[in-house]
């Protein structure tokens, strides 16, 4: 029994391990199925993965692609705008060389001329010294003959007497050439001149002292003089402005030699009027705004000029420049409105002379220029007005044409003397100019330079035709003696600089302010 017993145990645990051996193989056939669907997913996915990313890479291809054939056609487009403005710039080039070309053919042809001349008396005077060698040679031998001299004795003899000869002639050549010469450019200017006035006229106009301020009722002079005299006062302090208040109905007189005081006095008085607050502190206020206002007035001006002269590629400080001489006057000139007829006339010259006009316009336009700097830059005109031109890359034609006014320095090309020439006409013709005025200013700026010239001064203004001199003082630097003391040595350097009809009043004013602010 125990043997039969342990058979069947023996036979239950081959079962089971029989049993477990399959269930194994069961489980890990399952498990590899498993892996292997696993594995097939993991696979589907990252074919599924690497074909977006092959997708998103052509998208970004193609966004690369269409960027650079972008890029490419903005630089194709760049470099044919390029090339078509070197085109016409070439163009322009061909024209101005067909220009020269054809004044150098016809200047080609006179010297063709000239020289045919110069060889048919080289032809001739070659004849007239064969002629002389024979004479020689006859002369040689009869004062060989007759004065018994050697033949170096005879030949120098000779040679010294034709030498004689030929330099009395030569000398009346050259003498008649030279007359002939100067008889035709004296013709030729006055016809070029001529040319020039008969097709270029400007109106007479003459710059006063004076300004008029309209008003709507005489009302309003009482405002403008304020208690006490005070906003006129302080009104003309400020300017450095004589207003003149009289009978004449609604009107209101502003004196002054300096164009452009008086026109920000003009300015401002009208903005008070229009506005109606008038007192100290809003005058002070309103005329400092004009005053940075009329730097735009200044550069319009300019602009104008040159725009109406076809004038371009002008730095912008140039043109600012320019525009003070608006508010410049020479000989009661103005001197804008001069340079601007010495334009037109220096192009008309220039023009019948075969030049350059765009170079003559320019020359004539800056021709003044240094003007606008002479109160503040030492030096002639001339000369400031060539070192502003270098310096902002001006034509060199153009500013040594320039520097070369007046004879201030070598001329070195024809621009420097038609410059000269328009000048002289420009400023000659009748009514131009009045010296008595340009004196008159001269004066009055010659006063306020002494004033100014005084340590603690802030400024100075001569009014009522210089008849008196208002200097404003640092009142932190001068107490009520020393402004007497500043006064009377100002009146003594005055009377004994200056060449005065009359009598001038110094008046010296030391004005001390203070202002706190409430909270």
């Amino acid at each position: 029994m125990e043997e039969m017993f342990t058979g069947q145990v023996l036979i239950i645990n081959i079962a089971f391990i029989v049993l477990g051996f399959f269930f194994h193989a069961y489980i890990t056939r399952t498990n590899a199925i498993a892996a292997s669907k696993q594995s097939k997913a993991i696979l589907n996915g990252a074919q599924k993965e690497s074909d977006m990313m092959r997708r998103e890479a052509k998208v970004q291809a193609k966004d690369a692609v269409l960027r650079a054939r972008e890029k490419s056609e903005q630089d194709l487009s760049s470099q044919r705008k390029d090339i078509l403005d070197l085109e016409k710039r070439i163009v322009e080039r061909e024209k101005n060389l067909s220009a020269k070309l054809e004044m150098l053919s016809s200047k080609e042809l006179k010297l063709t001329g000239r020289l045919t001349k110069v060889q048919d008396q080289k032809d001739a005077l070659k004849e007239k010294k064969s002629n002389l060698e024979d004479l020689i040679q006859k002369e040689t031998h009869r004062i060989e003959d007759t004065a018994n001299l050697s033949q170096d004795d005879a030949r120098k003899i000779i040679m010294d007497r034709m030498e004689d000869e030929l330099k009395a002639e030569a000398s009346g050549l050259i003498r008649h050439a030279q007359k002939d010469a100067k008889q035709d450019a004296e013709k030729t200017a006055r016809e070029i001149i001529a040319a020039a006035i008969q097709r270029y006229a400007a109106d007479t106009v003459c710059d006063i002292t004076t300004s008029n301020v309209p008003l709507e009722s005489d009302d309003i002079k009482g405002r403008i003089i304020g208690k006490e005299g005070r906003n006129i006062k302080s009104f003309e302090a400020v300017t450095g402005v004589n207003v003149l208040i009289d009978e004449t109905p609604e009107l209101v007189v502003l004196s002054s030699f300096d164009p452009i005081r008086r026109e920000v006095a003009r300015v401002a008085l009208t903005d008070l009027i229009e506005d109606g607050r008038i007192h100290p502190s809003r005058i002070e206020e309103t005329v400092a705004r004009v005053r940075k206002d009329l730097d735009g007035t200044i550069r319009r001006a300019g602009e104008e000029a040159l725009f109406g002269l076809g004038i371009t590629g002008v730095a912008p400080e140039l043109v600012q420049i320019l525009g003070k001489l608006k508010f410049r006057t020479s000989y009661k000139q103005n001197v804008l409105d001069h340079s601007v007829e010495a334009a037109h006339l220096i192009s008309m010259m220039a023009s019948e002379l075969g030049l350059d006009t765009k170079i003559a316009k320019r020359c004539g336009i800056f021709h003044d220029i240094g003007k606008a700097l002479d109160h503040e830059v030492e030096g002639g005109h001339a000369s400031i007005g060539e070192t502003l031109l270098r310096r902002y890359g001006e034509d060199p034609l153009v500013y040594k044409a320039i520097g070369a006014q007046h004879e201030e320095m070598d001329r070195t090309n024809i621009y420097a003397v038609l410059c000269d020439a328009a000048d002289a006409m420009t400023a000659a013709r009748p009514g131009a100019r009045m010296e008595t005025t340009d004196l008159y200013i001269e004066r009055m700026q010659k006063i306020e330079k002494i004033c100014n010239q005084y340590a603690g001064v802030k400024s100075s203004y001569a009014v009522q035709a210089g008849r008196e001199i208002r200097i404003m003082v640092e009142p932190e630097k001068f107490n009520d003696h020393g402004t007497l003391l500043l006064a009377r040595n100002i009146a003594k350097q005055i009377g004994k600089d200056v060449r005065i009809p009359g009598t001038v009043r110094v008046t010296v004013i030391r004005e001390t302010r203070c202002v706190e602010y409430a909270k």
